[in-house]
């Protein structure tokens, strides 16, 4: 519904979230994608997503391959129909950043074969080995903070039938 000025809330909505999104280094594109299929109700088309963000198609593929691999938007066919329909996860706050960490463990893995190429002792090894240690503690306050989400959200009623 448009607002009074003529300018339509849900669309003002889209792009502030975007803006704020990428000025933390997402893609702009794939932010107003991922803001534009949250603010559905429904699933949509990538034709369906363009339309609401005046762009082609085309210019909404690439966002929806980014968004699809880390796992923000899902694919789903549209039946009898070589289109597919793109839609938000359960949860896919949790599942972006909760689930996904294993990037810590490569950091940690890596931090510390650098830890042991330059010498603990050095000044080089040990600014290594501080980064490590700051990525085993994300790594642990992850993990807690997973937990405590998962309290949180079925305290809230977030949780639908059959999840956990």
């Amino acid at each position: 519904m448009a607002a009074a000025d003529g300018h339509d809330p849900v669309h003002l909505f889209v792009e502030r979230m975007a803006l704020t999104f990428a000025e933390v280094g997402s893609p702009r594109m794939a932010a107003r994608v991922l803001f534009t299929v949250m603010s559905s109700d429904d699933p949509l088309t990538a034709a369906e997503i363009g339309e609401r963000l005046g762009v082609s198609a085309a210019a909404v593929s690439g966002a929806v391959r980014y968004l699809t691999q880390f796992g923000m938007l899902i694919r789903e066919p549209v039946p009898r129909s070589r289109r597919d329909r793109y839609r938000m996860p359960d949860n896919p706050w949790y599942e972006a950043t909760i689930t996904k960490t294993g990037i810590y463990k490569t950091f940690i893995d890596v931090a510390e074969a650098g830890v042991a190429a330059l010498g603990a002792e050095t000044r080089a090894g040990e600014r290594v080995a501080e980064m490590r240690d700051f990525f085993l503690f994300v790594q642990e306050e992850i993990d807690s903070l997973g937990e405590r989400w998962r309290a949180r959200r079925a305290a809230t009623g977030h949780v639908r039938p059959g999840e956990a």
